[in-house]
């Protein structure tokens, strides 16, 4: 039997931790402007609306300590459609190389193969020096790991890019969820050197503001990039609908509600993590963002498996590269009777995991 369907029959119920989908009420806030917004008949505009570029810009220079020029923003529907399209809407092919984390979200891995590109996985400037990528992707906090990239880090890889004519694009939608370490921006200028010349970072309201339904996310970074990718999504119809776009800009402007969310996430967070470590887990990186990585040193199906028993479900490592294969992730992407019940049933898992 398939470990979801294993998980769905325990006697109380699945508590379903394998997917990182929001499930918290959207802000009342964000809901008001969508139906204020409603009214829409006309077409939306591909760049966003003055309002809310300007609006993304603030956001930016408040949150993250990145300062950004209006034209240096575009709204994107969601951020994974720009993370599956982008090596395509910048004309990279079949003599490309894009650079994908060694764990990774799989669409980094996707959207190279759309276009045609050759993917190497790497993670340093020295792995970069090996392969000769065309384009880099980051992704910090990461998926699935919730590692933090040092700035040490980062400003190296960017130096390579620079020397070596590659782009270097960073995944920070989980850039608002920081426990024990915080993430910096590519575009911070500790990382940048004051310059975005050939970089892009891609951000998201999904995770941070409830609002995946909305499908609303952006790009920053760039302004010749970002030029180049407003030119091309105009004739393509890849366009923010309007109303979208206004309740973009009530979350954006609002900071209450990000801090409360964030809280959410602590406090299941700070139940989950020693119910795993007790149930013989090590809990690996997991500095910031929505979820655990967890390793009891077996195959990550075995502990799928395990879990599901107790009716717990989570993500098996390999879907996210060869070096997973040993770990689980767990999301914290659950209510809390959810979460308190997973508490529960971990609390009868054999340390051993036998």
């Amino acid at each position: 039997m398939p470990a979801g369907d294993r998980a769905r029959s325990h006697p109380g119920g699945i508590v379903d931790l394998s997917v990182g989908t929001p499930v918290d009420p959207t802000p009342l806030i964000v809901r008001e402007a969508l139906a204020a917004a409603s009214d829409a008949p006309g077409y939306p505009f591909t760049a966003g609306t003055q309002a809310l570029r300007s609006s993304i810009a603030g956001c930016m220079a408040r949150r993250h300590d990145v300062q950004l020029e209006a034209a240096a923003v575009l709204p994107t529907i969601g951020s994974k459609e720009l993370v599956a399209w982008l090596p395509t809407l910048l004309g990279l092919g079949s003599g490309d190389v894009v650079a994908v984390p060694r764990l990774a979200y799989p669409t980094y891995e996707v959207g190279a193969l759309l276009a045609g590109c050759r993917v190497v996985r790497a993670d340093t400037a020295h792995d970069m020096a090996e392969h000769r990528p065309a384009l880099i992707w980051l992704n910090s906090p990461a998926n699935p790991s919730g590692r933090v990239l040092s700035v040490a880090e980062m400003a190296s890889i960017v130096e390579w890019a620079r020397e070596n004519g590659a782009l270097v694009v960073s995944d920070e939608c989980y850039i608002d969820l920081p426990w024990t370490a915080s993430p910096v921006s590519l575009l911070h200028a500790s990382v940048s050197g004051g310059s975005h010349e050939g970089l892009l970072a891609v951000h998201s309201l999904s995770k941070r503001s409830n609002v995946a339904g909305y499908r609303f996310g952006f790009t920053a970074g760039d302004a010749d990039l970002v030029a180049r990718l407003l030119e091309v999504r105009k004739h393509v119809g890849m366009i923010v609908p309007a109303p979208v776009q206004v309740a973009a800009i009530a979350a954006l402007d609002d900071d209450v509600h990000v801090t409360e969310q964030v809280e959410a996430y602590r406090r299941r967070r700070d139940l989950l993590l020693p119910a795993i470590e007790r149930a013989g887990f090590q809990v690996e990186y997991s500095q910031a963002g929505l979820y655990l990585w967890c390793t009891r040193g077996d195959s990550c199906w075995q502990s799928v498996d395990e879990l599901a028993e107790i009716g717990i479900l989570v993500a098996p490592g390999d879907f996210y590269g060869e070096a997973g294969a040993r770990h689980v992730r767990f999301a914290l992407t659950a209510t809390d009777e959810r979460i308190e019940a997973a508490v529960t049933r971990l609390t009868g898992l054999a340390p051993s995991g036998r």
